[in-house]
């Protein structure tokens, strides 16, 4: 059986170079999304007129991808991408909210 790129790389000095940073992209993976919360802070509480200005396709795709790499988390069994992009989905879930709730279906 041919062995995949993921095992040739586990099992090369980078793979065990990475390997000891799991913890570092666990905090990154927790972290990142995080981004998202000034603009849910401006969408929700001091600039909710400016919602018009944001754009309900990407934040919708946003929070698609972001489902469907959760869901790849999950079937891999990484906790980096499944916890980060779990959090990532539910806050682009919130923009996509906060903007049909504020300017209503505007692309």
């Amino acid at each position: 059986m041919a062995e995949t790129l993921a095992e040739k790389l586990e099992k090369s000095d980078l793979g065990h170079w990475l390997a000891r940073f799991e913890s570092f992209m666990i905090f990154v993976g927790v972290a990142g999304p995080f981004a998202t919360v000034p603009q849910l802070i401006k969408l929700y509480f001091t600039h909710s007129q400016h919602a018009e200005g944001q754009s309900l396709i990407s934040w919708s795709l946003y929070a698609l991808l972001s489902l469907l790499w959760f869901v790849y988390g999950l079937v891999v069994g990484k906790l980096p991408i499944y916890l980060g992009n779990g959090i990532s989905m539910v806050l682009n879930l919130l923009m996509v909210f906060g903007i049909m709730l504020h300017a209503g279906y505007t692309f």
